[in-house]
């Protein structure tokens, strides 16, 4: 038995938190958003334009201990050693012994995206062979298909991908995308990704699927055209890179944003109205996919 502690720190004092609760005797410990899933996320990233940003204003510090560790004594040493007054308010969760590595695996069945696309983890049988069926893994990367987000851009892929189609997913992640549009018949698929271990990971996805992305880290320079661009990343840094996705639509091109929420659509729209023209093309959960195209012989906006 295992004992997670949850405090709540400001981002100036979060990252020494952390470090004092691992003296402290701490097994593990992360840093979390505590807005996550709110208007007020903040989400980390260095695009192109814009600096990044540092921990979160509003950070959660999640602590394991050993169930016979001595909390009071740990915890005060940590916040005192972190600069604080006093312990912050903090909850405590206890965490059962369990196969790790069988409990993970339960959480991940098959899922069913169209009736002709499925995401299939490696242990698992695939429900319908004659389907195109991407083997993916839950790893360091974001994207299982699990979440709304990407589901809602896979099945927009399904619905838009042509054969030969060149296509650009940014903030690849796990490669799922990229792996889908390749299977889907893209001719030319490029991957994009701000996180060199999210690159490793999409490489090591489409190996195993059997299929060729190019991959990139996005600090070189992207100036190619794309017939299909998607991009699944939070509202922030999409209003940022506005200039450069729509830029990167070829004429009679098309678009989809995700990881927006509903309510932010409008601001994403209206970051995008000087290049592009965006509607709400489907919403799950909360979440919205945002779509465009470029007409036939329109030169993109720069």
């Amino acid at each position: 038995m295992w004992i997670s502690v949850t405090l709540q720190a400001e981002a100036n004092k979060a990252e020494a938190l952390s470090e004092a609760l691992m003296e402290a005797g701490a097994l593990s410990v992360s840093i979390e958003d505590a807005d996550a899933g709110t208007p007020a996320e903040q989400p980390q990233f260095g695009e192109p334009g814009h600096h990044p940003v540092g921990l979160w204003a509003h950070s959660r510090v999640i602590a394991l201990f050993d169930a016979d560790a001595d909390l009071p004594v740990a915890l005060a040493s940590a916040a005192g050693e972190a600069g604080f007054d006093a312990v912050p308010p903090f909850t405590l969760e206890e965490v059962a012994e369990q196969n790790w590595v069988q409990l993970t695996q339960s959480q991940f069945d098959p899922i069913h995206i169209t009736d002709r696309l499925w995401i299939v983890p490696s242990w698992h049988t695939a429900p319908d062979p004659s389907a195109i069926n991407i083997e993916l893994d839950p790893g360091m990367a974001f994207g299982t298909g699990s979440h709304p987000t990407t589901r809602l851009c896979l099945q927009w892929l399904a619905d838009t991908v042509r054969p030969g189609d060149r296509v650009l997913d940014y903030g690849c992640g796990s490669g799922i995308l990229g792996i889908a549009a390749a299977r889907l018949g893209a001719g030319e698929v490029l991957g994009v990704d701000i996180d060199d271990k999210a690159l490793e990971a999409a490489h090591d996805n489409a190996t195993r699927n059997g299929v060729e992305l190019r991959l990139q880290h996005s600090r070189e320079p992207l100036e190619a055209r794309f017939d299909v661009v998607v991009a699944n990343i939070l509202t922030n840094p999409l209003c940022v890179l506005a200039p450069l996705l729509a830029a990167r639509v070829a004429p009679g091109g098309r678009i989809a944003l995700s990881g927006v929420l509903e309510t932010q659509t409008e601001q994403v729209i209206a970051a995008y109205a000087p290049f592009l023209a965006l509607r709400v093309g489907a919403t799950h959960e909360g979440w919205a996919r945002l779509e465009g195209a470029r007409p036939g012989g329109e030169a993109p906006a720069s």
